[in-house]
């Protein structure tokens, strides 16, 4: 009998796990940790983390992108959003900061010129898809913010995408990632716009994954996540929590680079 076939799968393959972990260790010793457990919240996709009604697409543009540098600890940046039809971007970029990184310690210098503030585009067809906008922000800010250390994440700059999702994610917006990781493009070509969506590189069960370490690292209830995730998400969000809680050495690891960094 072929008993085999009922084995319970994982909900990503051990390797991808084994990432995550390592990736989650890079960014508490590079990012923060301190911050992670005191500051760091898990971001809703509600109005209630996002409010306020404004009458045009870039003005919503910005606010949105207020809020996200506010969650992310870096409302301190000298940034200036624009249409991405508008701007011409170089790799050459770089965010002029005083003070921390992250967090309170960070100064806000209100007098830096628009030619030297971080250009951040958005994609005004995403504005009916906010999940999606935030994800974007949030990446972008997360590769800027991994520019800034000198110590590269577990696989080098081939993960590099994912890595700054998966610090993203860290930096509290699991939600966006893992409900805008996949689009379902239904029947009707009128129903589905392309250029809405966002370019995701960590897959759906992966982010959802990450999403329920960092609940476990914070210690936040499945009662508070599963309400705010797709349907379809909630199942592989609690079947994640059980397999992170089964690693105890590997949770307890994560848990205790704050300690050594403290030392």
């Amino acid at each position: 009998m072929a008993f085999g076939l009922f084995n319970k799968q994982p909900v990503i393959d051990p390797s991808s796990s084994e990432w995550i972990f390592e990736a989650y260790g890079w960014a508490l010793q590079n990012f923060d940790a301190d911050l992670f457990y005191s500051d760091t919240v898990l971001v809703h996709p509600t109005n209630e983390f996002f409010p306020g009604a404004v009458n045009s697409v870039h003005g919503m543009a910005e606010s949105i992108f207020e809020r996200v540098k506010v969650y992310a600890g870096i409302s301190h940046w000298p940034t200036l959003v624009q249409d991405q039809n508008m701007c011409r971007l170089t790799e050459s970029q770089q965010v002029r900061i005083q003070g921390a990184m992250r967090g309170p310690e960070g100064i806000a210098d209100e007098s830096v010129e628009d030619s030297q503030r971080l250009v951040i585009p958005y994609n005004p067809q995403q504005i009916n898809n906010p999940e999606g906008m935030i994800a974007t922000y949030a990446h972008i800010l997360s590769h800027h913010m991994g520019r800034m250390v000198k110590t590269p994440p577990p696989g080098g700059i081939d993960y590099w995408p994912q890595a700054t999702e998966l610090l993203a994610v860290f930096l509290g917006f699991g939600f966006m990632f893992a409900n805008s990781a996949y689009n379902f493009r239904g029947g009707c070509g009128s129903c589905y716009n392309p250029y809405a969506q966002r370019d995701a590189y960590l897959s759906e069960a992966e982010a959802t994954y990450a999403l329920a370490l960092f609940c476990i690292l914070k210690g936040i209830p499945k009662s508070d996540v599963t309400p705010h995730l797709k349907r379809h998400l909630r199942g592989t969000y609690r079947k994640s929590i059980k397999e992170i809680s089964e690693k105890v050495q590997e949770v307890d690891h994560l848990k205790k680079i704050q300690l050594e960094l403290n030392l």
